[in-house]
């Protein structure tokens, strides 16, 4: 995608979601570091209802010590490979108060370096709590950037430095956010809905309905003796 295409590309998402931001719930910056770590491989719907409880009762790290590792394991039991995040999570607390005073690293460096962290997770945290222009690139992103060609790559990392090279200076914020949204409830995986896509005229994927309201064109029926 060139360059003109690519402004234009964000544009239009800006325009129809002027302040994007993530869908999971917290209420500071460690919960959102928590719930992030709770999202791998888990949807943002099923995180939200477990930490709804949890979040209730802890707000810091500390507190997240003070409830357990048993206790936590209550909480998320419903999110898949429950058992390593609330490790992870209780480990990640540990080094938060010995380390930084309780409080999150504003520094994807230090980020990375926390258990169950990785350059996903840090960039996310970055980006909605720091403001950072940062890309996590997720399933969604990586789905939509190759599908449309804003930023193709074999790797989520060839995929983050191609969006760190061509995102232009206004959407650099927010380009995560709406990029995940745009693959979660358009640019779906088995069924992009092309006929309501906002940026269908800029995106390379073949097969996409060149018409928004137009109806795919079906395959000619073989003629049968039957259909005679």
């Amino acid at each position: 995608m060139k360059k003109d295409a690519i402004f234009e590309f964000f544009r239009r998402l800006a325009e129809a979601n002027p302040a994007p931001e993530t869908e999971l719930e917290f209420d500071n910056t460690y919960q959102l570091l928590v719930a992030v770590v709770l999202s791998a491989q888990s949807t943002d719907v099923g995180v939200n209802k477990a930490t709804r409880a949890l979040f209730r009762e802890v707000k810091t790290p500390q507190q997240m010590l003070d409830l357990g590792e048993e206790g936590l394991k209550r909480h998320i039991r419903t999110i898949g490979l429950f058992n390593t995040k609330a490790r992870n999570v209780i480990a990640l607390s540990e080094i938060l108060v010995r380390d930084h005073a309780g409080e999150v690293p504003a520094d994807r460096n230090a980020l990375v370096e926390l258990p169950g962290v990785g350059r996903k997770t840090a960039n996310v945290v970055m980006n909605s709590a720091f403001g950072a222009e940062t890309f996590a690139v997720d399933t969604h992103i990586f789905r939509v950037c190759n599908r449309t060609g804003l930023a193709r790559g074999k790797t989520p990392l060839a995929v983050e430095k191609g969006l760190e090279k061509s995102v232009p200076g206004p959407f650099r914020v927010g380009a995560h956010h709406w990029l995940i949204l745009h693959g979660r409830y358009v640019c779906k995986a088995r069924t992009p809905e092309c006929r309501r896509c906002p940026v269908v005229d800029l995106c390379a994927f073949k097969p996409k309905i060149q018409e928004r309201g137009a109806r795919p064109a079906e395959p000619p029926k073989r003629r049968t003796p039957q259909m005679r």
